[in-house]
């Protein structure tokens, strides 16, 4: 990867922690906890998610707006107005969202609804989509492709670096195999060879890597001991009743549980949630 020049480490120690607003970083010691929807299906599911997940450790929410899917008859997400519905939800509850950019004429708009634009795992190698996404002042998380090696990953991340954007977040979110029991296989051994590799912040989808919700729990544990910096997690008020990812959502309050049971293995770890952020200021 020795083309890799800015996204490879020039030294050991080296680490990037990327703001997602004035509050919320990635790359530190504070774990970034991600919870939201696969798409925002109405103002009403996304109020619900985050008056439940506000009191929790998670910091940000997740929502699609524009849905690479499959089939062309399947929903294709809410567009624009999906977007000014995570518009007023980031303000309302003063959390930052995460939705994906799909191509290079959406990047404007979602610019000015979101705070960090998702490329999905489809589109890791748009090069013309990453080029743009260069010169965009919004950090950009970055899945792996479903069948991509590692250095193809990183050079995609050295695509938007080299075009001027320095706030990349790396996202492992399982690649495909033989095997159907379940979605994607998580590839955990990638996670601790990126943070060897790259200085850049590392996160782990399991939703999309499970494929099936009771696995979430124990694949998301399993990434923080890894090394993580955090995780993206799909959860649902209803989930049986998601237009998309059904299987794979938590409802609301497994979601909050999950990002609870991460207390003690962060510390283990010398690395914390918000909630222990928030007791650590308050006792300063």
């Amino acid at each position: 990867m020795k083309d890799a020049s800015l996204v490879c480490k020039s030294n050991p120690d080296q680490r990037t922690v990327i703001a997602l607003t004035d509050t919320v970083t990635v790359g530190g010691d504070t774990l970034l906890i991600v919870g939201g929807p696969c798409a925002v299906e109405s103002a009403e599911q996304m109020d619900l998610v985050a008056r439940h997940l506000a009191h929790t450790p998670v910091q940000a929410l997740r929502g699609g707006v524009f849905k690479p899917r499959t089939s062309p008859y399947a929903f294709q997400g809410l567009g624009e107005v999906g977007l000014h519905i995570l518009d007023d939800i980031r303000h309302r509850f003063q959390m930052p969202v995460i939705s994906e950019v799909m191509a290079e004429s959406q990047i404007e708009i979602m610019a000015t609804h979101v705070d960090v634009l998702q490329v999905g795992s489809r589109n890791m190698q748009n090069f013309d989509l990453l080029k743009a996404l260069g010169s965009v002042n919004k950090p950009v998380l970055l899945k792996r492709g479903l069948a991509a090696t590692l250095e193809e990953f990183v050079m995609a991340a050295e695509y938007i670096l080299s075009h001027g954007n320095p706030n990349v977040i790396l996202c492992e979110r399982g690649i495909r195999s033989f095997d159907t029991y379940t979605r994607n296989v998580l590839d955990l051994g990638a996670v601790v060879a990126l943070k060897q590799i790259t200085h850049l912040p590392v996160m782990v989808d399991p939703s999309h890597a499970a494929g099936k919700r009771e696995l979430v729990p124990d694949l998301a544990r399993a990434a923080i001991a890894a090394g993580a910096d955090g995780l993206m997690v799909e959860c649902h008020p209803v989930p049986d009743q998601s237009v998309s990812d059904a299987r794979q959502a938590l409802n609301l309050e497994e979601m909050a549980a999950l990002a609870h049971s991460l207390g003690p293995m962060a510390r283990a770890l010398g690395r914390q949630l918000k909630d222990d952020l928030a007791i650590a200021l308050t006792h300063a």
